[in-house]
């Protein structure tokens, strides 16, 4: 029997539904309808979660037969230790940055979407509350922790916070999984990624999932860029050189304009990001991924990506990015939006003709 986000989260919780809110979303704006003459099963949905305010302590914040829709790809992020007040949100009441009050709003956007697989950056609150209530929704997780979280240093932590991955096990076969710490000009970092090569139990064709979240701030411009080569280095042997299909996701903290952006376009995985599709021309990002008023002031970005394999995948749908009507004039994070970060959200399909790919 059907049961709603609110109602499951509810019970997930063991809470009044009373006590939570709908989270407004837009539409899924969808880049071309599928062939009338193939009819195609539910679509799998993957949830990515990209930068600094959903999945951690306070914000936890694709894949089968030629035709068959891949997965749906949700990204947005958590920062870990909003509640304590270090990211100086300073038009964000108290009160919203509380765990127990984003909480319930980072799971109800999470049943929203119903995605097969989740991608999280900046999550501290795995084992007390992602791991266990997702796994009593089917989802097999994996977590890789910063090995010098910053989370470390706040009273009262709740441990590291660092990068999770869950996918559906009905859907899915985990085929082989790699924690990386990432390398910048030959030294170990702070920051860490996750990559899984998945089987669709349906079509037993597989493909490589991956989440990260590089370093932030400005004047880190080529540290990011180093990470960035490292993390395809590695994807490049996981993937047997771009055989096997891929999808990245993530908080990478650098505007398309940055030099890890055009390492991604022009990786020889033959990559290309998600976002484009909402754009007129199809070739220019989103306005903004995040937006916020910090004592520095007010500050827009786009930091937050999916890319995917072009020559072996398709993005059939897109969720459309929150106005400046809905985010409201105090930006984000908020009573309504628990990240400082927007969700990303796709829906993948396989290309025809892979060009060999499969």
């Amino acid at each position: 029997m059907y049961q709603s986000p609110r109602r499951l989260c509810s019970a997930l919780l063991q809470r009044d539904a009373s006590g939570l809110r709908r989270l407004p979303t837009p539409g899924l704006r969808r880049q071309s309808p599928p062939p009338a003459a193939a009819p195609r099963p539910a679509s799998p949905r993957l949830l990515a979660a990209a930068s600094a305010a959903s999945a951690a302590s306070g914000a936890a914040r694709s894949c089968s037969r030629t035709g068959f829709l891949g997965p749906r790809l949700v990204s947005s992020s958590s920062f870990p230790a909003l509640g304590e007040g270090k990211d100086n949100f300073v038009q964000c009441p108290v009160e919203a940055l509380k765990w127990e009050e984003r909480k319930c709003l980072i799971l109800e956007e999470i049943l929203a979407y119903q995605p097969d697989i989740l991608c999280l950056q900046e999550v501290d609150h795995y084992f007390d509350t992602f791991q266990p209530l997702l796994s009593r929704l089917g989802y097999q997780g994996t977590f890789f922790p910063k090995p010098w979280s910053p989370c470390l240093d706040v009273e009262h932590n709740n441990g590291p916070d660092g990068c999770a991955l869950f996918f559906l096990q009905n859907r899915f076969k985990l085929v082989n999984s790699a924690n990386i710490r990432l390398t910048a000009m030959t030294l170990k970092t702070n920051q860490v990624a996750i990559a899984q090569t998945l089987e669709c139990k349906e079509s037993s064709r597989q493909f490589c999932i991956a989440v990260t979240h590089l370093k932030a701030r400005t004047g880190w411009e080529r540290f990011r860029s180093a990470q960035g080569c490292d993390l395809l280095q590695n994807l490049q042997n996981i993937t047997q050189g771009a055989k096997i299909p891929l999808i990245v996701c993530g908080d990478f903290n650098a505007e398309p304009t940055e030099e890890v952006y055009k390492h991604f376009a022009s990786s020889s995985l033959n990559l290309n990001s998600a976002y484009k599709l909402l754009s007129p021309d199809g070739q220019s990002e989103p306005p903004y991924t995040t937006w916020k008023i910090r004592t520095s002031g007010e500050c827009r970005h786009t930091l937050d990506y999916i890319w995917y394999s072009k020559r072996a995948l398709s993005v059939r749908a897109a969720l459309d990015l929150l106005t400046e009507e809905q985010i409201g004039p105090n930006r984000l994070p908020s009573f309504n939006y628990p990240s400082d970060h927007l969700s990303l959200v796709c829906d993948f399909s396989f290309n025809e003709e892979p060009d060999g790919l499969f």
